[in-house]
């Protein structure tokens, strides 16, 4: 029997969410305003869910019988093997703590997405790096193999052949959600039914790593079962990219956690053209408490210029409003500084996120991913050296009308005009009835004005125009 070290380390400066954000590059968000300041804090104690592909490997090691230590931060641990759970945002404290482990003594090695695609970055730092989709490696380490330079480690086609991860082995976090009545902290692991992904955006990271498979109905279901048998009442972070890909296998699932009578709540992410009201009104009667969803950019010819499909605006503004009155959270993803934006468009997608209406919003820098068309599209352009500054949120090549501060200044104007609205008071303490009564909405506007004063050294002031305004005024 070994001792195995799994590394999965909390980043620093700003916070950092590793594994499956960003495909598994993942991101570094840093406060840089009081709104930013804020939203970093909130982050670090609602997105603080353990990573999943430890979990696999605490699993798969601790199946062959080897003693399993899990690790967050640098103290001092010792063991025969580390592996430790790479990212782009904060490999530098990844590649210190390997260093510090073997000049100990202990055998390291390094995996993860940017292990796979940016092995050059790790090498000689560690004694391995397994390339690919982690387990298959660790099943053959588990066994016997001695690692050593680059490890291959193709995509087990088999999903139902994993073992399920072992949350137990690890140091489980709390995690706060929010739903319409109230605000809960409850227990919450990740749960991934599915990986990879079929769409071709070509700025994506998710898909460039092995091809789309899919667990069966009855794995992800058995797996739910025990989960709730450790944990009652516990909450999961469904990962796939498109949790609701495949319909009929959705409702089935939902079907079986209601009729075994699961204790437990979820939360996925998707597409929004692929929800209808019969399907959400399943799944939240299976526990389902949000959805998020990637708008990116309200602009059809924004999205066609990088592979991505457009959903009609009616379908998703349906859509939230039918989750609003279940009780169901949303969160619409948004990008800034595709190469048809501009300062007028960037506004316009935060005028659009806060007429979509939804409970929360995530803005993002366009940022080209090593391994993805979009990386290969850009790569003349690509002036950062620092990988870290891969983060999400750092404009890293040279845009036709955005400078690196400039894009960094309308995405705070991003987060304080839809976060600092009085109108989201109502929409925090599940009150979103109230928040479109005409007091609100002119304190809305009031906000806004009060804020376009406060950046005007740097954007012209606009009026702020509700959905119902637009309408009201089409031909």
């Amino acid at each position: 029997m070994s001792i195995v070290v799994l590394a999965d380390l909390s980043g620093k400066n700003g916070f950092v969410n590793k594994d499956t954000v960003a495909g598994g590059y993942g991101s570094r968000f840093r406060g840089d305003s009081l709104t930013t300041s804020i939203i970093q804090h909130a982050r670090g104690i609602v997105q603080n869910v353990p990573g999943i592909n430890v979990g696999y490997l605490a699993a798969i090691f601790a199946a062959a019988g080897h003693k399993v230590i899990h690790t967050r931060d640098d103290r001092v641990v010792d063991g025969d093997l580390g592996l430790v759970l790479t990212s782009l945002v904060d490999y530098r404290h990844e590649c210190d703590w390997a260093r510090s482990a073997r000049a100990r003594g202990m055998k390291v090695g390094f995996f993860g997405m940017p292990a796979t695609h940016l092995p050059e970055v790790f090498d000689g730092v560690g004694d391995f790096i397994i390339v690919g989709e982690p387990e298959a490696a660790a099943i053959r380490i588990a066994a016997g193999e001695d690692p050593k330079g680059i490890v291959p480690s193709p995509a087990i086609e088999n999903l139902n052949s994993l073992p399920f991860p072992r949350w137990d082995l690890l140091k489980v976090r709390r995690y706060g959600h929010v739903n319409r009545t109230r605000i809960g902290l409850v227990r919450a692991v990740p749960m991934l039914t599915s990986r990879s992904c079929p769409e071709h955006c070509t700025y994506c990271p998710h898909r460039i790593t092995a091809n789309f498979r899919a667990r069966s109905v009855e794995n992800v279901v058995e797996e739910m079962k025990e989960l709730c048998r450790l944990y009652p009442g516990i909450h999961l972070v469904i990962r796939d990219p498109l949790f609701t890909l495949n319909r009929d296998r959705c409702f089935r699932i939902a079907e079986q956690i209601q009729s075994l009578g699961l204790r437990l709540s979820y939360e996925c992410e998707t597409r929004m053209d692929d929800l209808d009201e019969e399907l959400i009104r399943a799944m939240h009667a299976s526990g389902l408490r949000e959805i998020s969803f990637g708008v990116e950019s309200p602009d059809p010819a924004t999205l066609k210029a990088v592979a991505r499909r457009f959903i009609p605006h009616e379908h998703m503004r349906n859509m939230i409003t039918l989750c609003w009155k279940l009780g169901i959270a949303t969160i619409g993803f948004y990008v800034i500084g595709f190469l048809q934006d501009t300062e007028e468009s960037i506004r316009d997608l935060v005028c659009f996120a806060i007429n979509l209406d939804t409970t929360f919003a995530n803005f993002k820098i366009l940022t080209p991913y090593p391994g993805t068309p979009q990386f290969k599209q850009l790569k003349p352009l690509i002036f950062e050296k620092d990988w870290e500054k891969f983060d999400g949120y750092t404009l890293n090549f040279r845009h036709p009308t955005l400078t690196r501060d400039h894009a960094r200044r309308l995405l705070r104007l991003a987060y304080t005009r839809f976060f600092f609205r009085p109108s989201q008071l109502c929409n925090y303490f599940g009150r979103h009835m109230y928040s479109q009564h005409p007091l609100f909405q002119r304190a809305d506007r009031w906000a806004w004005r009060r804020q376009e004063t406060n950046d005007s050294t740097w954007i012209t002031p606009r009026e702020f125009v509700t959905h119902a305004e637009t309408k009201a005024v089409s031909p």
